[in-house]
């Protein structure tokens, strides 16, 4: 809307991504903080409420928290967008595609756990894997069909590997499943995934606003590609909706965003890592979430293999909460680490 009205009315302001993302900032923020309130007292009257692994540590104290809190902040996501994006963009429909069908496939796991009351139930593995891998195939081609460029790049090199051709198709399907995954193996604690998650937004979001800007990307010996740099907009809705959701996610937490939330979250990653032809600097940006996700990978393999365990339980934050460390301390403690690895991977631009 405020794109069309800079257009219409010749109001050079709104034509700025800078100007509209932080619009899109504020407005999502404000939907998430306003209507979250709404949100729980339907969530607790309709007990929607997070099934908890009967192992998980302390897991009865969090029994009768509301989940599926993710689509109140993806809902505060699209209105921002409506009033701020270019539709004319085929990235932005690439970005919506991402948020709307990872969204929708974490709703309907999350409802499944909610009606049966098991945090095991809800869509299988196999056909939740299925389904996320139908969706990122689809916004995948959408990349290929209006052009974009199908180079990999690397950190610390300022010229393509090689072209993958549509090879490229494949792997940016294994980002988007990897990435979604890691989220929501790491959605554990409260805010535990919210924070990580708004500081790669921001990372991710600098990041293809230079890709698309013609002047910073020379600067930067980074790749140009007209046009991405309008989802920036959508990376600033999507952190704004998130931290109006820390407000009630925060230890100790009101409501959870489920798999509705993480999924999308982990989808949208890594469409703002593709679009910024940091799929490989995403491992670094995302860093909570690898490390959980490791040590879920660890952990199997070493009982498979040795039956031994490494960790006391994963994903790794359970294992230091079984150490006794307060679960807040978990919490901020990641959060500083993401916060830290995201400054080392934007300064890593000034070493191509």
């Amino acid at each position: 809307m405020l794109y069309e009205l800079s257009e219409l009315l010749d109001i050079n302001l709104f034509g700025y991504i800078s100007v509209r993302a932080g619009f899109a900032f504020i407005v999502a923020f404000l939907i998430t903080l306003l209507a979250m309130p709404k949100y729980l007292v339907w969530a607790l009257s309709k007990n929607a409420n997070q099934p908890i692994n009967k192992y998980v540590p302390a897991h009865e104290s969090k029994g009768k928290t509301p989940t599926m809190g993710g689509a109140v902040f993806l809902i505060a996501t699209l209105v921002a967008a409506l009033l701020t994006v270019n539709f004319a963009n085929p990235y932005i429909w690439g970005a919506l595609i991402t948020l709307i069908g990872f969204g929708l496939v974490g709703l309907q796991d999350d409802m499944g756990k909610i009606i049966t009351k098991n945090n095991l139930e809800g869509l299988s593995a196999r056909g939740k894997m299925g389904l996320l891998g139908v969706i990122a195939a689809l916004t995948t081609a959408l990349l290929i069909y209006v052009g974009f460029p199908t180079e990999f790049y690397v950190p610390f090199v300022k010229t393509a590997l090689f072209d993958m051709g549509y090879f490229a198709v494949i792997f940016w399907v294994l980002v988007f499943l990897a990435s979604t995954n890691a989220v929501n193996l790491t959605d554990g604690l409260d805010g535990l995934a919210t924070v990580p998650s708004v500081i790669a937004l921001f990372s991710l979001g600098a990041i293809i606003y230079v890709t698309g800007h013609a002047i910073f990307s020379q600067y930067l010996l980074m790749p140009n590609i007209k046009g991405v740099a309008e989802v920036m907009i959508l990376a600033a809705a999507l952190s704004g909706g998130l931290l109006g959701f820390l407000w009630y996610n925060c230890y100790p937490a009101e409501v959870f965003m489920g798999d509705t939330g993480s999924l999308a979250i982990g989808g949208f990653l890594a469409y703002l890592s593709i679009l910024g032809k940091s799929e490989v600097l995403l491992l670094f940006i995302g860093i909570i979430f690898v490390i959980e996700t490791v040590s879920v990978i660890l952990q199997v393999g070493s009982f498979k293999l040795r039956e031994k365990r490494i960790f006391k339980m994963a994903p790794i934050h359970h294992h230091f909460e079984l150490k006794g460390w307060a679960e807040n301390k978990i919490i901020v403690r990641f959060w500083m680490i993401a916060f830290i690895a995201n400054i080392l991977a934007l300064v890593s631009f000034k070493f191509r």
